[in-house]
């Protein structure tokens, strides 16, 4: 199906309800928007590019020199609406309909619709997921499957998060170029359902993710502003969270802080990608090899380093610190997986309450209630810990760049691991679902990334042995690959298995662990087999 404008074509298959989304005067927003910013966003992807050459030659990121002013200065973000003051708990998930309704109704105080990590981006999903945000806002969102599912009285706050800067949506064309899935995302969102959060006494509010500098920053400000002043909206209206959840943004804080102060009214520790983020980037170094993912906890070096400095920052600067996902959840058919999930998830949110976060993500409506108790222990009847300065904290760039993990190893078991995750998950994203419940945790493209990672990282430096002494080759990869590979064959059916494409995750997945060049992310060679 193609709809066009003057220099725009829709392109896709017919989705019920498209026509309503995807208007003439929508797609003339969209348009306006990729003409104006799609140039710069494409020259902040080649800064990204040669960064990372700089990094591989040695030169590691540092608190700029030429910022220095800024993070000296006494300045403040702008006011925060009444209705973003209480974020004690936030609940994170996909835009299906289902998913919309029940996060909304889970008792967390926000519900973060994801058009980014926990979506897997066909067409379908996309779309539908837009048009459940427009009747959510207007509280008519229904779901039938059996069982009638509404909205409560009392829902949690809506959030939205487009998917990253570096992130193209191919159904929408301008001047035969695919627009920016952020923009996109964004665009529709905001053209959409704006007024009518004002109307209703909320605002539009947003996450952005994978921001790698201040000046990806100041392209969103200027997207912002373009975008209300195109529908005669107050600038400033917009309010969003950033989350850093690269570790070159968080080098920058203040400086994103300060280039979106009149939108901004937070920062969020988004620890899966940061992880990611850290083996990314210095992949090529010799010297850097991290083991396996379960040993990198918040308490290793550079993880406590990165979520005191952005406790710190925050509250110097009058916004909101937000705790990271846990990413357990609950396992009814098992009570001791059970039982160990809530007790990590406990020990979690208690290490960030007492640590000065002001609310935190979970992924799953059963541990709203534990997440909860962790902040309500906390923070009393206050709103957030805004008062905690946290100025004893002093971290260096040398703290953020210490990848030393005591005790931790590379093992047969996380080698394994990471294989038969990854394979799971980008089979279930290929079928069109972005948040999967594997081995009792919520995985997402970030815990993926994480798993592919490691891997490339573990083959590609030489001499990695696991802690047995064997040595991490092509061969055995291959080997372990093809063992998960069945693995996976028998534990989701033969049927399944063909229907959800594992054979060719599986080939994705040994692609990308054996390329050469490192693959930025594993979501753009995957995205063509998108329909």
């Amino acid at each position: 199906m193609i709809l066009e404008t003057t220099s725009a074509q829709v392109v896709g298959k017919p989705v019920k309800g498209m026509e309503e989304i995807l208007t003439p005067e929508t797609i003339e927003f969209l348009e306006t928007l990729h003409q104006r910013f799609n140039a710069t966003r494409e020259e902040r992807l080649r800064d990204r590019a040669e960064r990372q050459k700089r990094i591989d030659s040695g030169e590691f990121p540092q608190f700029l020199p030429e910022t220095a002013a800024i993070r000296e200065g006494s300045w403040g973000i702008g006011a925060i609406p009444d209705d973003l003051q209480l974020r004690r708990v936030e609940i994170t998930g996909p835009v299906d309909r289902k998913m919309v309704i029940n996060a909304l109704n889970s008792g967390a105080d926000v519900f973060m619709a994801d058009f980014e990590d926990a979506n897997s981006p066909t067409w379908e999903n996309v779309v539908l997921g837009q048009i459940n945000l427009r009747d959510a806002v207007r509280r008519n969102i229904e779901y039938q499957n059996g069982k009638v599912y509404r909205l409560k009285e009392k829902v949690a706050l809506l959030k939205v998060r487009p998917r990253g800067w570096h992130l193209p949506e191919k159904h929408l064309l301008v001047e035969g170029k695919p627009i920016s899935a952020s923009l996109f995302d964004f665009g529709l969102s905001f053209f959409h359902n704006a007024k009518e959060l004002i109307a209703r006494g909320s605002g539009p509010y947003f996450y952005l993710p994978k921001l790698e500098s201040h000046l990806e920053a100041r392209l969103w400000n200027e997207v912002f502003v373009a975008a209300q002043e195109a529908l005669g909206i107050p600038v400033g209206t917009i309010k969003v969270t950033v989350l850093i959840e690269t570790i070159t943004a968080a080098f920058e804080m203040e400086e994103i802080l300060y280039e979106l102060r009149n939108h901004i009214v937070g920062l969020n520790a988004g620890r899966w990608d940061y992880i990611f983020s850290a083996i990314k980037k210095f992949r090529n170094q010799p010297d850097i090899l991290f083991p396996d993912r379960t040993a990198i906890t918040m308490q290793v070096p550079f993880m406590k380093a990165y979520t005191d400095l952005l406790v710190k920052t925050c509250h110097k600067r009058g916004a909101h610190a937000m705790g990271g996902m846990a990413a357990f959840i609950p396992n009814r058919h098992d009570p001791a997986a059970n039982k160990t999930a809530f007790e990590k998830v406990k020990a979690d949110k208690d290490f960030e309450a007492k640590n000065g976060f002001d609310g935190t993500w979970v992924a799953h409506p059963g541990l709203v209630s534990v997440a909860r108790e962790a902040f309500d222990k906390v923070l009393g009847n206050k709103p957030h810990q805004k008062e905690v300065l946290r100025e004893e904290v002093n971290v260096k760039a040398e703290d953020l760049l210490n990848f030393s993990i005591e005790g931790g190893k590379i093992t047969e078991a996380g080698l394994r691991l990471n294989i038969n995750v990854g394979i799971l998950y980008l089979g279930n994203w290929l079928c069109g679902t972005g948040a999967a419940a594997i081995h009792n945790l919520m995985e997402d493209a970030a815990t993926a990334e994480i798993s592919r990672a490691q891997v490339w990282q573990w083959l590609h430096h030489n001499n990695t042995s696991t802690d047995d002494g064997t040595p991490i080759t092509e061969e055995r990869v291959l080997r372990l690959i093809k063992e998960e590979t069945e693995n996976i064959k028998e534990e989701v059916g033969l049927a399944r298995f063909k229907n959800c494409h594992f054979e060719r995750a599986s080939q994705l997945f040994s692609e990308l662990v054996l390329s050469t060049c490192f693959v930025e992310f594993l979501t753009l060679p995957a995205y063509k087999y998108m329909d």
